[in-house]
């Protein structure tokens, strides 16, 4: 997750986003090891038991009773979907993608990075009929992840390549979330669709007369989210929405996006993805065999990861600068950018959530997917620190 700053005290205030980035990614890597450790051992059952355990109302005839798992996939990742919503309006108005000139170098690269290892799935996948769907696991970056592990890197690489790992990032959220919006929606109620449509027009109303106590929009929201849950939308584009219909005054500290994006971070960073990392990283290992973690789908998926994101990301930035489009990452040797390439191919959390939505109900398929997505971000993390822990620190 990123926070947007002014220009004046933008270095400093990276440094410690990067800070707490490292501590909440070493968070959400504790709670996939421990769901996978529970995953393997007696406790298995229990595991799967608290997981859907029913835990309130049933708010539609498909989701059924909302179970914990629900609460965390459809609730609580609204959540932390907001908080996307709430950095790129930022990042759009007044960060490091305010203008188009600061949009090029991370552009590019973003959209090959998104391109490239869905086209490889597609290519992998091909073999066994059915996997079409799950095109866009391999296409998203998790900035917990990455962002954590290249902070855990310190003077190994320059800032210059952590700014741009967080803009190739952002763009990469925006691109997740509509494809999450436009492939991973089912049918549609056209009366709750028209509900959340109605919520939109009195947020943006609340805009226009220039209301700025927030509890209003937190009202708004929570009554977008539900509407949106019931229209058949997933529920966690309502976050997005709604965080784009909160406003944001440049250089006012208490602007209402900004005291809402504080609130709310602590508890995206270090409760809610580690709590989404532990409800869905757990995969059992004990029945498996190499031709099962070699198979078409976690085949696909690893390789999407671990060569499609290096090679679209790191063609998208060489791209870039050699036809002038934008300038190359300042202090940074291209072997650094090569190591901060293949670091975003971690796709944990986005690509975990983006599977269940792919295989909803398959439970196999879901468990296949897991394994590739574990294999490939690992495969890449390990990689990618290598690279950059031993790459000459001159830029020649």
């Amino acid at each position: 997750m990123t926070v947007s700053l002014n220009s004046a005290e933008r270095r400093p205030l990276l440094q410690r986003l990067l800070a707490s980035e490292a501590a909440g990614g070493v968070v959400l890597m504790l709670a996939a090891a421990v769901a996978i450790i529970i995953a393997n051992s007696p406790w298995a059952a229990a595991y799967q038991h608290l997981l859907h355990l029913p835990l309130g109302p049933t708010f539609t005839e498909k989701l059924g009773p909302m179970t914990v798992h629900l609460w965390i996939n459809d609730g609580l990742m609204a959540i932390f979907f907001l908080m996307v919503g709430l950095e790129i309006k930022r990042e759009m108005v007044d960060g490091r993608l305010a203008t188009w000139e600061q949009r090029r170098l991370p552009a590019l690269p973003a959209l090959m990075g998104m391109a490239v290892p869905a086209l490889i799935y597609l290519k992998v996948s091909a073999v066994e009929p059915g996997l079409a769907s799950g095109w866009a696991i391999p296409a998203a970056t998790d900035i917990a992840f990455a962002v954590g592990a290249l902070a855990l890197l310190g003077k190994h690489a320059p800032l210059s390549l952590k700014v741009m790992l967080v803009s190739v990032a952002i763009i990469d959220d925006m691109g997740a979330v509509a494809i999450i919006a436009l492939f991973y929606t089912s049918s549609i109620n056209l009366i709750a669709l028209a509900g959340a449509g109605a919520i939109v027009a009195l947020l943006l109303g609340l805009n226009r007369l220039r209301v700025v106590s927030l509890w209003p929009y937190m009202i708004g929201v929570a009554a977008l989210w539900y509407f949106t849950l019931l229209s058949g939308v997933h529920a966690t584009i309502a976050g997005v929405v709604g965080a784009l219909l909160i406003p944001y005054t440049v250089g006012d500290a208490k602007s209402p996006l900004l005291t809402l994006e504080h609130a709310i971070a602590p508890w995206v960073g270090f409760l809610i993805v580690p709590a989404f990392g532990f409800a869905n990283a757990g995969v059992a290992f004990t029945h498996l065999s190499w031709s099962d973690v070699f198979a078409p789908l976690p085949l696909a998926i690893a390789l999407g990861l671990l060569l499609g994101k290096q090679l679209g990301v790191f063609a998208g930035v060489l791209l870039a600068v050699k036809t002038g489009l934008a300038s190359k990452p300042q202090g940074a040797s291209w072997l650094q950018i090569y190591g901060v390439a293949m670091l975003c191919g971690i796709g944990f959390t986005m690509s975990l959530f983006i599977g269940e939505l792919a295989f909803a109900g398959q439970t196999e398929l879901i468990d296949k997917a897991k394994i590739g997505i574990l294999l490939g971000s690992l495969l890449s993390a390990v990689i990618a620190c290598l690279i950059l822990r031993f790459a000459p620190r001159t830029v020649k």
